[in-house]
């Protein structure tokens, strides 16, 4: 983090500091923000940034040799539950005042920014602190891409879309010559292509046929592999990056369909879902060009107006779209306003997908169409296709 900056930001924001606190890897948000991930950290550790002066490490004294030097900041330990309260009041008598932000979010209402247990807030509370929610400091300082991080999506959403083609095409090849092809068949040979263009992913990709592609995170099984024949509908959801430490993803969802005229009923819900996804864009280009600053579930709510309208509203069972960075789903705000009212702002260097789906497994049917946005200052970019018909295959 960009420490200057940070401090800027705090004093902006009437903070006294930032109190990162992990233990156990329970607040992945901290481990992110300093580089800890990967780390053997067993006892629990804070790192206060104060509006002025220089950070601090509270590290149990058996670790303290362990924890990472390039982490900036006094070193201080302790032993005992009571010398790590003791230590805590003394960081905390350093400060201008006690309103410090943690990952913390009123009734938990943004689980993303929910990491610290109630008892630890409880415990800061008890020595004085006034806990407030950090969300604003994760989105400026750990959520917006940098150069370096725009170029690596970019690098990988071309490696997932040329895989996602090249399996549709596999499929297609396969029912032609009929050889048997699989859900199971096309996960492997797309994780293959992810390896061939040193790609990684924390899940294996969706492929979904007919009912399955109605169930949003289906899971294709080796042990009952699907079979995919002529008059199926295909769904593929696939998501990697590479393999650099701060290197983000890449996710995309499109659908096809094995053979020349999909039915009625897919091509409309089809031709729905296509045209919410477009609704979204196009609510974001058009703040931009107003000039105004909106937040997550604004988009969401035009989406998911236009598929109520539609008359499929119960079928649009999860959220428009997710934040995206290092993992897929990242800690900026979410276009939310089903499984949260997301009201974090959409600011320039922000990235999330936009997927609305129609799902209708009782009629053996499923669409989700799916497109990264990364705010830029000059507007939304989307570098990838975007697909405006069924895929045949």
């Amino acid at each position: 983090m960009d420490l200057p900056a940070l401090q800027k930001a705090l004093r902006e924001l009437d903070l006294d500091g930032w109190l990162l606190y992990d233990f156990h890897g329970q607040n992945p948000t901290a481990l992110n923000a300093l580089g800890l991930a990967g780390h053997m950290l067993t006892r629990r550790w804070c790192y206060l940034v104060p509006r002025e002066g220089e950070p601090t490490v509270l590290v149990h004294a058996i670790e303290l040799g362990s924890f990472p030097r390039e982490v900036v900041g006094e070193r201080r330990s302790y032993t005992s539950w009571t010398s790590f309260q003791g230590e805590l009041s003394r960081l905390f008598s350093r400060l201008r005042g006690r309103r410090l932000a943690m990952e913390y979010y009123p009734n938990g209402a943004i689980p993303y920014l929910s990491r610290v247990d109630a008892g630890t807030l409880e415990l800061m509370r008890s020595l004085g602190a006034e806990v407030v929610s950090s969300a604003e400091l994760v989105q400026r300082f750990l959520c917006r891409w940098t150069p370096h991080q725009l170029a690596s999506h970019v690098r990988a959403l071309r490696a997932i879309d040329d895989a996602k083609d090249a399996a549709f095409e596999q499929i297609g090849l396969a029912l032609k010559r009929g050889i048997e092809v699989t859900e199971t068949t096309i996960q492997r040979f797309l994780l293959s292509e992810f390896s061939r263009a040193n790609l990684e992913c924390d899940h294996p990709p969706i492929v979904a046929v007919n009912a399955h592609a109605g169930d949003p995170h289906y899971e294709p099984s080796e042990a009952a592999p699907t079979r995919i024949r002529k008059g199926d509908l295909v769904l593929i959801d696939l998501w990697a990056r590479g393999k650099g430490a701060q290197d983000v993803y890449a996710d995309i969802t499109w659908v096809g369909f094995c053979g020349d005229r999909p039915p009625e009923r897919l091509e409309r819900i089809f031709r729905v879902t296509t045209e919410a996804r477009d609704v979204g864009l196009e609510t974001l280009r058009r703040a931009h060009v107003e000039g105004r600053t909106l937040q997550g579930w604004e988009v969401d709510r035009a989406v998911r107006d236009h598929i109520a309208a539609a008359g499929f509203g119960d079928a649009f069972v999860h959220r428009t779209g997710h934040s995206i960075g290092t993992e897929v789903h990242g800690d900026g705000a979410n276009l939310d306003d089903l499984e949260t009212h997301d009201t974090r702002p959409l600011v320039p260097g922000l990235a999330f997908s936009i997927e609305p789906g129609i799902y209708l497994p009782a009629e053996g049917l499923g669409v989700r169409s799916e497109i990264d946005v990364f705010l830029a200052e000059d507007g939304p970019k989307v570098f990838s296709k975007i697909q405006r018909e069924l895929v045949r295959v």
